[in-house]
């Protein structure tokens, strides 16, 4: 049996950016319900913190990738791990 991937979104507390990253979680569940075993929130220590990870490996980061993802950007990131040969609809245009 193969394990699921997880997506774990780390976030900035102090900066607000919870909402953001419930979003971002809420989308990533209802695109990938059957491939993802779960999307975690996972506030951070760090202050501006916003990294997103399909298991340990990183995919997003704020700070490398200059700012935050618009869902597009971050599904087709995260369909290119878990499941690379789906497509994506109108979001892949």
């Amino acid at each position: 049996m193969t394990t699921k991937p997880k997506v774990t979104i780390t976030y900035c507390p102090l900066c607000h950016w919870l909402p953001r990253s419930a979003w971002m979680a809420q989308e990533l569940l209802y695109t990938f319900s059957e491939e993802l075993a779960e999307v975690a929130l996972q506030p951070s220590a760090t202050s501006g913190d916003f990294v997103i990870r399909v298991d340990a490996e990183v995919i997003w980061d704020r700070r490398l990738d200059g700012g935050f993802p618009d869902a597009k950007e971050l599904k087709q990131r995260v369909r290119d791990r878990v499941a690379p040969d789906r497509g994506l609809g109108h979001t892949d245009r």
